[in-house]
């Protein structure tokens, strides 16, 4: 005899449905009100420090962010009876996110001021590429995985150089130049190397002897390879990652519509992740 699910199960499979199914309509339509109540809560958090506009439509303001908090409470709380594994979401990135999103609010009730923190909500935006879960923008985002792994170990040893680099230009310009011209110890001399080397140039500490100007000048000029070579690094390997993917080209059949999954065999009518059926892609 079949067992007649009880009205919660029943909610929480609804629910689940709504919040998780980022492939049915009413689960994409909760993620795009979800996306504009995020950009509206940060909008709102960003003109509060208008101090005019603050000033006359604060009350109503505070009331706008304190109706999107209680949403968002809601949806969390949702998102936790609705799943089978709610340890699993809780301690997910995004599981965290969302809880961080949510208590700026509650925490200025004893901590005034803190309410600016709600700006945070903007993390939860990353939640747009779940929901453009076209298989174009999957496939960009799998090669970029890729890239930025295969060059984690070149970056990290010219980061490395680079440090090494700002410690030493940074101890020769205290020596060349006076604690008058602002170079006043080594971890300011380094302070001045980086804000150079990355082209921000504050202007704060300039060097004021030839031999000191000489030196920026040389620090200014390897800046611009400062900038070049990780992005050259990436670049490169993104580059190479393509060329295979259209060197092994002949051997995908499709992309699924559904799912996004691109390496299918030639003969495969359905997708071997979803089982969607290829022909109506």
């Amino acid at each position: 005899m079949k067992k007649t699910k009880s009205k919660y199960e029943v909610f929480r499979q609804k629910t689940q449905i709504i919040i998780y199914g980022t492939n049915t309509k009413a689960g994409r339509l909760f993620d795009l009100i979800l996306l504009g109540l995020i950009l509206l809560s940060v909008f709102l958090v960003m003109m509060e420090t208008v101090q005019g506009f603050d000033t006359k439509y604060h009350n109503q303001l505070v009331f706008a962010e304190w109706i999107i908090t209680i949403f968002f409470t809601l949806e969390y709380i949702l998102r936790i009876i609705s799943i089978d594994k709610p340890l699993k979401y809780i301690f997910s990135f995004y599981g965290l996110i969302d809880l961080i999103a949510t208590l700026p609010m509650y925490v200025s009730l004893f901590f005034p001021g803190t309410r600016i923190l709600s700006v945070i909500r903007a993390l939860r935006l990353l939640r747009l590429f779940k929901i453009l879960n076209h298989p174009k923008f999957t496939s960009q985002s799998i090669h970029m995985k890729e890239a930025l792994n295969a060059s984690r170990g070149k970056i990290t040893v010219f980061i490395y150089f680079v440090l090494i680099s700002t410690i030493i230009i940074g101890s020769i310009m205290y020596i060349v130049e006076s604690k008058e011209s602002g170079f006043t110890s080594i971890p300011m001399s380094i302070y001045w190397t980086i804000v150079t080397l990355t082209t921000v140039g504050y202007g704060d500490i300039s060097p004021q002897t030839p031999l000191g100007q000489f030196l920026a000048a040389l620090v200014m000029i390897l800046g611009y390879g400062i900038i070049a070579v990780p992005t050259g690094i990436v670049t490169s390997e993104f580059a190479k990652r393509n060329t295979n993917q259209d060197t092994n080209i002949d051997s995908i059949k499709t992309t699924c519509t559904k799912c996004g999954t691109f390496t299918l065999n030639k003969e495969a009518k359905f997708c071997y992740q979803c089982g969607n059926n290829l022909n109506d892609n």
